[in-house]
């Protein structure tokens, strides 16, 4: 294998690449990005040299970990959540007013850590949109859907949101991530607050006809394909409990730790089998999107390997060495990049620092390798600030399409920014860093 610092930062250039397509393609070439046809090609692109790169400098294994260990599983988890969830259909239409918004806000802040970001938000976007169909002004209600359900609901377990998985792939126990629960709190609570007094203003601008009409044009929620909650339990459970954390056996061969992917699989499957081809009609099902995740991730995957490894060798010479600095170097980057890797590579980062000067944290309390201050920087940074732009969490984007398809106005990159996130959301994460991580 490569000596520990002969690797070259220069090898990071694909990775960057791979980030930067995923956000400049969609603004100035959006036709050519819609296809994942063209999506695959660009990963493939990206990715096929630098494996080559990497088998030729004795970096085999690592690659091998990344695309088996890491990518096989990541795809499985979201792969059979997002067909899982889009089995489950909400429909109905109750009095769009402000009490009735913040609890379904509410709700689905729960929902994100209990089936994931993603499948919390493809379920409750459309009812959302539904119950406020006759109000004029929404457009905010759709915005902090993404920052709480789309996002900032998902810190309290690794299925709630894609960089939590990945650190629990990486030995963080299932339970721990429940630690984060006071960030988690504070965030989603300060948010639905904002939006109750938000709602309540805008809703007062209402046409009264408009409010009128809302009041008499009910109908109750019903939900279809409730079986699917039982597989959505399965999931749930078979990543709590079939890991090596709990089940000791599943050390002794690498590839037993798969007994959990095929479990997920087969509650996949289930979905698939017992679903009535009407729920998911009724839902607008289709594969593009996970294809989308598919063919994207596979470029990162590949092209992150060298980062990683450079990281790991050269941490204490990069000045990221605090519990604050953590966290922001994680939310700065998930908001612009995609938070999994992101948060990927800032554990790499801390293991570097461990492994550098492990005298430094004799005493420390170490999970997975990091100490314990530093994952709930990165766990909170990578989660949170994913709403900061439309390309920070894979929801972001997929709920603006479906408001848009439904006529809503919706701001564009920029404004979403100016408009949103830096005057409403960076002040509650700063919040949280201030109470919580010091």
């Amino acid at each position: 294998m490569e000596s520990s610092h002969s690797i070259s930062l220069w090898s990071g250039i694909p990775f960057v690449l791979m980030l930067g397509s995923i956000a400049v393609f969609p603004l100035v070439a959006e036709k050519f990005w819609e296809s994942n046809r063209n999506k695959l090609i660009v990963a493939l692109i990206l990715g096929i040299p630098t494996a080559i790169w990497m088998i030729f400098n004795g970096m085999t294994n690592e690659l091998e970990h990344s695309l088996i260990f890491d990518y096989v599983p990541f795809l499985i988890l979201l792969g059979s959540l997002f067909i899982i969830t889009g089995g489950i259909f909400v429909d109905g239409d109750i009095e769009a007013t402000p009490r009735n918004n913040t609890i379904l806000l509410a709700i689905g802040a729960v929902l994100a850590s209990l089936m994931g970001t993603t499948g919390a938000a493809m379920l409750l976007i459309r009812p959302l949109l539904s119950i406020n169909s006759e109000r004029k002004f929404k457009t905010h209600s759709v915005l902090f859907f993404i920052g709480i359900i789309a996002n900032a609901g998902g810190l309290l377990t690794p299925i709630g949101d894609p960089p939590l998985f990945m650190l629990y792939l990486r030995g963080v126990p299932f339970t721990w991530f429940f630690n984060l629960i006071v960030e988690w709190a504070t965030a989603n609570i300060l948010l639905l607050v904002i939006f109750y007094i938000y709602d309540t203003l805008q809703y007062k601008k209402e046409d009264p006809a408009d409010v009128a009409f809302d009041r008499t044009n009910i109908r109750p929620m019903t939900i279809s394909g409730k079986l699917n909650f039982l597989w959505l339990i399965g999931v749930l459970l078979s990543v709590a409990l079939i890991n090596s954390n709990v089940i000791p056996e599943l050390k002794e061969n690498k590839f037993y730790g798969f007994a959990r992917e095929i479990v997920i699989i087969l509650m996949a499957f289930a979905s698939l089998y017992f679903t009535k081809k009407e729920v998911r009609l009724a839902n607008k099902f289709s594969w593009h999107p996970i294809q989308e995740v598919a063919y994207l991730f596979l470029g990162i995957f590949i092209t992150m390997v060298p980062v990683l490894v450079y990281l790991e060798t050269n941490a204490a010479t990069l000045g990221i060495d605090t519990p604050i600095q953590f966290y922001y170097a994680t939310g700065a980057l998930s908001s612009f990049l995609d938070n999994t890797p992101t948060a990927v590579t800032f554990h790499s980062l801390a293991l570097g620092l461990v492994k550098a000067s492990p005298q430094l944290f004799q005493g420390t309390k170490l999970i997975a390798g990091v100490p314990e201050m530093f994952l709930a920087a990165i766990s909170a940074g990578a989660v949170m600030f994913g709403a900061m732009t439309y390309i920070g969490n894979g929801p972001n984007f997929m709920v603006k399409s479906i408001a848009e398809e439904q006529k809503v106005p919706m701001p564009h990159f920029f404004a979403y920014m100016y408009k949103f996130s830096l005057i409403v959301l960076l002040p509650i994460f700063i919040l949280v860093q201030l109470l919580f991580i010091h």
